[in-house]
């Protein structure tokens, strides 16, 4: 009669136990989701922010390529004003002389603005061709660099980056990485944003909610492969998702859906060095005087 007492109580002490282990994983399933959720939320705050630094940037590049074509229009029409008083010979030297200083002055700017957008490019350009003469002919296709708009872009396959479907970064990716690395080490003066995109397949893993998550993560995850095995400055970083949100091309195929799949390096001059080049502007002819 005791045995059947006992084999009962023993099943349910049985349960009770395997119900208390799942309830633990469970607590802790939730403590690591809480803390993704929370990482994810300041992800993305820095992404923004670095999005609007990054726009600015380009606005900055358009606008001065704008003062060019705009001082270029003023050069043409100080020149005509100068044509026009010497074929007149009425009016004196004095505003002869006047529209020359102001022609030699639009002269000058229009030449310091110009260095100012070459340098900028000449930089960029010297940054991909080293990176891009670093890399073999076997990472270079699953590696894309461009400059577009004064700012360098690299754009890495996740095959290349990644394990699959995990934000871990594989162990193939080292040296692709190391290359990357040193030319971001080379060029102090520039700020690096890590922006992860995915295609539009809804992600299904535990404690990723969805495309949004899985991109902020890889990107962070490759933030701090640079930080820890590379030594690049935290400073400079900032991690940031755009999910499926930002696609190169259509999802409809496999191969729309890998060019989808990618993680950019975004590379551009620190704002404040930017604007100090371009307000290095040469005075006047009216502030020389």
């Amino acid at each position: 009669m005791k045995l059947k007492f006992i084999l009962p109580a023993l099943a349910l002490t049985a349960v009770l136990a395997q119900g208390c282990v799942s309830n633990k994983k469970y607590a802790e399933l939730q403590a690591s989701y809480n803390k993704l959720q929370d990482d994810t939320r300041d992800l993305n705050v820095k992404y923004q922010t670095s999005q609007q630094q990054l726009s600015g940037a380009n606005s900055r590049v358009k606008s001065l390529e704008d003062q060019i074509a705009e001082a270029r229009r003023n050069q043409s029409a100080l020149q005509a004003a100068l044509d026009k008083c010497l074929a007149s010979g009425s009016q004196g030297n004095m505003n002869v002389s006047k529209l020359v200083d102001e022609i030699n002055a639009s002269n000058k700017y229009i030449k310091h603005l110009i260095e100012v957008k070459s340098k900028s490019d000449s930089l960029n350009m010297v940054l991909t061709n080293n990176l891009t003469r670093s890399l073999s002919r076997e990472e270079m296709k699953d590696v894309d660099v461009q400059v577009l708009k004064g700012v360098v872009y690299i754009s890495l396959s996740d095959n290349m980056l990644y394990k699959s479907g995990s934000y871990e970064i594989s162990d193939k990716a080292g040296a692709t990485l190391s290359k990357i690395a040193k030319i971001i080490m080379d060029y102090q003066g520039y700020d690096v944003l890590i922006e992860g995109n995915t295609d539009n397949v809804p992600i299904m893993q535990t404690n990723i909610r969805n495309n949004w998550d899985l991109s902020a993560l890889r990107a962070s995850s490759v933030v701090q492969a640079l930080q820890k095995n590379y030594n690049v400055d935290p400073k400079r970083l900032t991690a940031g998702g755009r999910g499926e949100y930002n696609p190169l091309t259509d999802n409809t195929t496999d191969a729309g859906k890998a060019r989808n799949r990618r993680t950019q390096i975004i590379i551009t001059p620190k704002l404040d060095q930017f604007m100090e080049l371009i307000g290095k502007a040469p005075a006047t002819a009216t502030e020389q005087k």
